[in-house]
């Protein structure tokens, strides 16, 4: 199995989730979200590094985090961008290996199965998904489109790319001021070229409002603590 770097997004202020601190921060089963998602990465061999974009004010209070919960795996936290795009942009050129699997921190419920599976999968790109259970039709203030729900897919991550055809196509980004959420649509404009969808999960929540928290403590309660969930 090839060897990865992986960019562990935390660049959350607390805005939507109207907290004084930023929800990666905020506790779940007693622990801070990012230490959830440290605890899966953590002891997988194939990561030989994770790069934490992260606001400046909070760098110092993440690095505290992971000395207390004793991370392994040599961590580098980095000041983020103003935005997701530009703070993946910044990580990928501290990046070590020839491979990057990209995670969010307010992802808590990922498994280190999916980790593994992604990078076994034989694919050079690959995320997660599921299928969208409700209707979706495109417009602003008005409907201006049906679109078939059986063609749609609700992009999760981890995701996982070759590490310099990842830097092509953000730097073809940044010279067209073209902006994107996440980074399959970024690399699928720029390449045209296939990227595999694995079957996702319900529990793969990313917790960005109030009622995500009230949630992930249900998943935590219901799912983890109940030893379905490793």
């Amino acid at each position: 199995m090839e060897e990865y770097s992986l960019i562990l997004l935390s660049g959350g202020i607390g805005t939507r989730m109207k907290r004084p601190v930023p929800k990666q921060f905020l506790l779940v089963g007693g622990k801070p979200i990012i230490v959830h998602v440290l605890e899966k990465i953590d002891g997988i061999d194939e990561i030989k590094e994770i790069i934490i974009p992260s606001p400046p004010q909070y760098i110092e209070k993440t690095l505290e985090i992971i000395k207390s919960f004793r991370v392994l795996t040599p961590v580098y936290c980095i000041e983020g961008g103003r935005t997701r795009q530009e703070s993946v942009y910044k990580a990928l050129q501290e990046v070590s290996h020839a491979d990057v699997i990209i995670h969010e921190a307010v992802r808590p419920f990922v498994t280190r199965e999916e980790f593994l599976q992604l990078m076994n999968f034989p694919s050079e790109a690959a995320i997660y998904g599921t299928d969208i259970p409700f209707t979706v039709l495109e417009g602003v203030k008005f409907v201006e489109k049906n679109l078939n729900r059986n063609r749609l897919v609700n992009v999760q991550l981890p995701q996982k790319f070759k590490t310099e055809k990842l830097k092509i196509a953000h730097e073809y980004a940044r010279q067209n001021n073209l902006h994107y959420t996440e980074d399959a649509s970024l690399y699928f404009d720029y390449f045209q070229s296939n990227i595999d969808i694995l079957q996702g999960s319900d529990y793969n929540i990313k917790i960005t409002k109030p009622i995500d928290l009230l949630i992930s403590e249900i998943i935590y309660k219901e799912y983890i603590l109940a030893g379905s969930h490793q």
